[in-house]
């Protein structure tokens, strides 16, 4: 009987032997690795590679799970009929939906996840019925899968264990956010991997290492496919994994707190999947750690010294009365300012938002904080610099901000967010209802109110019909509104209903996606001039970020270049605001323009009063960027710091509307604009941190 067990998990017992080799060889390498500058005696060392061990032994319980249903699932008894034929039929059942129906949920995701799928669900279905119709080649087609499962542990194990060397070769620590960011922005990963390391090498190494360790476990452990255990076995043996399942998950965080001060200590002792996954959940890069700092005191002061008086929360006094209109703020998916026919495209795609935008206030030199929607609506929001790591909207620690809703609440509004999704996407839900904001999305649509949706949510021509009527409701209610619609359709996969513009929804094209979004936007306000509170109500409206990022700096700027626009008939004269500006500065702006007495926290100015001074903060994930005086700092992890001086290039474009720099590494930093850089992120990250920009 023992001897039955022992056989049934010797591929655990291999695999789980080379993870443990691997992680321990990998331990000695950090021990006594240049950019370890502590050092460790005997016991420490013991005690680094013992607690190291035992977090190792609980990691691999839990990442041997897919192995352990691969193995629950393997049985002779589902061939049989007629449950063969049954499971066959309904995997090809399977495979022609993804394959051949049109709008199937795997095609709305757009990208390549409908070819994922297609090609999961085929090769899924193909092996079925080779080994259902072919049951004399069984067993050689099970070895085969099951050499295909090892080969793919083993790649993980020893691919991990060469991305963990290059990451604290890199920045001396196990993975971090860094490592979450390098997920999002594979190409840029890529070609740094590429330009960095010798990779066909490298690669060369890691395959045949692979394939000998794979064929050498296989060779050992293959004849347990000869005899598999019959289900009250299987029902045991999953019992028991389960069990230390549990325990592992339970203990692997408490493994944490066995650690020492001594950074270096901690982060050899910790193993890297537990640390990518707090990453991953926890969505922060610590500045403190990371970046170029200066003495918190003087970065305060240098940061708080554009605004009057010199202090986080500030009163707002006006001299003349306030204006109570209605706010309508629109922020538009995916919105490059190089779509509209002001910034030179000639595809004719933005007809309306050209129109409007010469008869609204336009702000032509305006910068996203970043390049995601929750980083664009943090801006509209929060009004402060993007922090590292992911947007505040993300983060636990999300509640009671300091926010425009906040503002126009106290003032007797109601505030409201809209949405054509689930606002539980990327947790938009959490943190605008946790700020006060009464939240209409997809979740609140009758069905009949639905004439098109795609995955991420009704199309912006319903939610334009649904805003129309959750603003109606609210002015018979007596109250002013300000609400927040966040559009959706300008997303991949670009769908969106037949007829309405002349780019087909089949296109599915970018192009496409922008056109419809102006479509539908036309249509709110030819609706919207209908009701009685349109002459009362000021439009802003303004794009959450780009339509992409890439480019050949860490920063480019015309990725980061969007369109904004404030539109009030009768009241906004047609003008437009050149100088440069940043999007966490559209809202002060506004609030300006109505004249409110209110006391704030916000980090944008109001670019029309006396203490204004152009400047914009865009970022990634990681990067830091300070637009200011035709230069551009960097601030990297590591402590790096780069300058460029901007080269606006030559076009037949107005001079306001022209959108390429060239980019100039400058042979000198000059430290004012370095200091103020560094002030403004590290001055933002501190009062995050210490919840300094709450209620």
């Amino acid at each position: 009987m023992q001897n039955t067990i022992f056989q049934k998990v010797k591929p655990f017992l291999y695999l789980g032997f080379f993870y443990l080799l691997v992680s321990f060889v990998l331990r000695i390498i950090f021990i006594f690795h240049p950019i370890t500058t502590a050092s460790f005696d005997f016991f420490q060392i013991v005690g680094i590679l013992f607690f190291g061990l035992i977090t190792d032994v609980l990691v691999f319980a839990v990442a041997s799970s897919f192995l352990a249903v691969y193995f629950l699932f393997l049985s002779n008894s589902k061939y049989k009929k007629p449950y063969g034929y049954l499971i066959f039929g309904l995997l090809v059942a399977a495979f022609i939906y993804t394959a051949f129906v049109p709008g199937n949920i795997f095609k709305q995701y757009g990208g390549s996840f409908p070819e994922v799928a297609m090609i999961f669900v085929g090769f899924k279905t193909f092996l079925f019925g080779l080994m259902l119709f072919l049951p004399t080649q069984r067993i050689k087609i099970r070895n085969v899968l099951y050499f295909i499962i090892l080969f793919l542990y083993v790649l993980l194990i020893i691919f991990n264990g060469v991305s963990e060397y290059f990451f604290y070769n890199e920045f001396g620590l196990r993975y971090n956010f860094i490592a979450v960011d390098y997920l999002i922005y594979t190409n840029e990963v890529i070609g740094n991997i590429l330009e960095s390391y010798p990779i066909v090498p490298l690669f060369t190494a890691i395959s045949t290492g692979t394939l000998l360790v794979t064929w050498f476990i296989y060779k050992q452990t293959k004849a347990q496919l000869l005899s598999l255990p019959n289900f009250f076995k299987k029902l045991s043996l999953l019992a028991v994994f389960l069990l230390l399942c549990t325990i592992s998950l339970f203990l692997i965080p408490k493994m944490d707190s066995v650690t020492t001060k001594n950074v270096f200590a901690r982060e050899i002792q910790a193993n890297g999947f537990p640390k990518f996954y707090h990453a991953f959940t926890n969505n922060e890069l610590d500045y403190f750690q990371f970046y170029p700092t200066i003495e918190e005191a003087v970065a305060e002061k240098n940061f708080l010294n554009q605004f009057s008086p010199i202090a986080i929360t500030r009163k707002i006094t006006p001299t003349t009365p306030e204006i109570k209109k209605n706010v309508m703020l629109i922020s538009i998916e995916s919105l490059s300012a190089d779509f509209l026919e002001h910034y030179g495209n000639t595809k004719k795609i933005t007809p309306f938002l050209d129109s409007l935008a010469d008869q609204s206030l336009m702000f032509t030199n305006l910068y996203a904080t970043g390049n995601r929607t929750v980083r664009g609506l943090e801006a509209l929001t929060l009004c402060i610099p993007p922090t590292a790591g992911e947007s505040i909207i993300k983060r636990k620690e999300n509640k009671n901000e300091f926010t425009t809703g906040s503002v126009f609440k106290s003032k007797g509004y109601a505030v409201k967010f809209l949405y054509g999704g689930y606002s539980y996407f990327d947790n938009m839900e959490d943190f605008y209802k946790g700020n006060g904001y009464e939240v209409v999305d997809r979740s609140n649509f009758k069905p009949e109110e639905i004439a098109f949706a795609n995955v991420w949510g009704v199309s912006d021509e319903d939610m334009a019909n649904k805003a129309i009527k959750v603003i109606n409701a609210e002015a018979n209610a007596g109250k002013p509104f300000f609400n927040h619609w966040m559009t959706v359709s300008n997303h991949r996969p670009f769908t969106y209903p037949e007829g309405r513009i002349d780019i087909p929804g089949t296109a599915k094209s970018r192009e496409g996606g922008v056109k419809y979004t102006d479509y539908a936007l036309r249509k709110f306000f030819q609706m919207a001039k209908k009701e009685t509170w349109y002459k009362n109500t000021v439009f802003v409206i303004v794009a959450d970020h780009c339509a992409s990022s890439a480019g050949k700096t860490e920063l480019p700027l015309d990725k980061y270049r969007i369109p904004g626009m404030i539109f009030s008939e009768g009241f906004i004269q047609p003008q437009k605001f050149n100088q440069l500006m940043s999007q966490i500065d559209v809202m002060p702006s506004l609030l300006g323009l109505l004249n409110f007495n209110y006391e704030t926290k916000f980090l944008g100015q109001d670019v029309f009063s006396d203490q204004f001074q152009p400047k914009a903060y865009i970022a990634t994930y990681q990067d830091l960027g300070l637009i200011k005086g035709n230069k551009l700092t960097i601030l990297s992890p590591t402590r790096k710091i780069k300058q460029y001086d901007l080269e606006l290039q030559p076009s037949n474009l107005a001079e306001n509307f022209k959108l390429l720099y060239t980019e100039l590494p400058v042979k000198k930093l000059a430290s004012p604009l370095v200091e103020e850089c560094i002030a403004a992120y590290q001055s933002t990250s501190y009062w995050v941190k210490g919840k300094k920009l709450t209620l």
